[in-house]
């Protein structure tokens, strides 16, 4: 169960998906993939959920695939016999719990009320689904039951959209968000592979939210680093300070001393979750490293990690 969360947190959105016909599975599995969600929970609301899930988990064995809608013991023994990772219920079914916990198998019961969540509690859970979040009061709703129930960390789903995706993932007690938008029945049916992973691929930008922080440069001395800061300054219009051996002129532009360094200066990299970044960015082939800390022209101290170089620059990710 802690593996499956942990990449669930990683993750952080968790696409939900009807599949009505198991021919569809393979190319849908793969435009969220392809877009950088490699997971779903496939529902068992269809007739093809159980061959999809077999058909996805054959075809790509890397992806976390479940299924979702789980209702009976019997659904979930044929999810799990068809390759499902982890099984998911819209309510508290104890049956269902019981039957996946003594088969080692992750379960993330719906819960939408205190008496839902002590029921988790009291069988030893410590992640539950949030359904239906928007109609059931939303973040407000999972804050004030997070309280008492503060052990428990929860997965919102129903009425979860791009808009308010990040609104719910900052709150610490949110692991993970369901969404169906980026593969909605209409892209599946029109077999639109190329939309669901563009759809896919805007969700993860606007959860991770990266963009261009700051850019150190490097140059060989002091008096170099006032001259280009006092430049960078009067064309952008802000203000140049120096302090020590390295000028910031506004937010945006830092000019350093050169020291043991073999670059050219860094691109700081901003984005909203910073361990989530990582996990899609070794996704993408790079590489990241973790710094304990680094000297910012304004005084800041700031953790985060190197990603490795472009164009010479060293590119660094840390929190906005």
């Amino acid at each position: 169960m802690d593996k499956v969360l942990e990449e669930f947190s990683h993750i952080g959105i968790v696409p939900v998906i009807a599949i009505e016909k198991a021919e569809d599975a393979e190319p849908l599995a793969g435009a969220l993939i392809n877009g950088g969600l490699p997971c779903a929970e496939v529902t068992f609301r269809t007739d093809a959920a159980e061959e999809s899930i077999y058909r996805i988990t054959g075809r790509f064995p890397e992806m976390l695939a479940g299924a979702g809608t789980v209702l009976t013991t019997e659904q979930a023994k044929r999810a799990v016999g068809a390759g499902a990772k982890f099984i998911v219920s819209p309510g508290f079914n104890p049956k269902v719990v019981e039957w996946c916990l003594s088969h080692d198998i992750p379960v993330i019961p719906g819960c939408a009320c205190p008496s839902d969540m002590e029921q988790a509690l009291s069988m030893g859970l410590s992640a539950v689904k949030f359904f239906p979040a928007e109609a059931n009061g939303g973040l407000a709703a999972i804050k004030a039951m997070a309280a008492p129930y503060h052990t428990l960390k929860f997965m919102p789903t129903g009425g979860i959209s791009v808009e308010n995706l990040n609104r719910y993932l900052a709150f610490e007690k949110v692991f993970a968000c369901g969404g169906s938008w980026m593969a909605s029945s209409a892209l599946i049916k029109a077999k639109d592979w190329e939309g669901i992973a563009l759809k896919t691929r805007e969700a993860v930008a606007a959860m991770l939210g990266l963009m261009l922080k700051r850019v150190v440069i490097h140059v060989q001395n002091e008096e170099e680093a006032r001259l280009e800061t006092s430049r960078f300054a009067a064309l952008f219009g802000v203000d140049g300070a120096m302090q020590k051996e390295s000028g910031l002129a506004g937010n945006f532009v830092e000019i350093r001393k050169k020291q043991d360094t073999d670059d050219g200066g860094q691109f700081v990299i901003g984005t909203n979750y910073v361990e989530r970044a990582v996990y899609y960015l070794q996704k993408r082939g790079f590489c990241p490293r973790k710094y304990s800390s680094m000297h910012c022209g304004n005084g800041m101290e700031a953790l985060g990690y190197t990603v490795g170089k472009i164009a010479g620059y060293t590119v660094r990710i840390e929190h906005v």
